[in-house]
């Protein structure tokens, strides 16, 4: 390889590397997103019997808490199989040339 061939390489490999770290915190913002929005549901089900007066506060307190559940527990698996492709697309970077020179 000559030594333009070289840098054009360590170009690509800096390139894809920084692409990977924004994907990978784009996946930290989003399960921050998700832990966001089942607190917001966890604080409107703590709060909805002291603000409102309502013949079924418990039941729609109840829903609140288990809508923030399912958001926390969503946004944790989303998160987990997001970070799995992740990982499993670093391996790729490198020099594809001699990765297919070799097959």
């Amino acid at each position: 390889m000559n030594n333009l061939d070289e840098k054009i390489n360590k170009d690509l490999i800096l390139r894809e590397k920084l692409a990977l770290q924004r994907t990978e915190l784009a996946n930290h913002s989003t399960l921050l997103a998700f832990v966001r929005t089942a607190l917001y549901f966890l604080v409107a089900g703590l709060s909805l019997r002291s603000l409102l007066n309502l013949k079924n506060s418990l039941m729609i307190e109840v829903s609140f808490f288990i809508i923030s559940s399912a958001i926390l527990i969503i946004g944790i698996v989303n998160y987990l199989k997001q970070l799995k492709k992740i990982k499993t697309s670093e391996k790729h970077i490198g020099d594809y040339r001699l990765e297919y020179l070799n097959k």
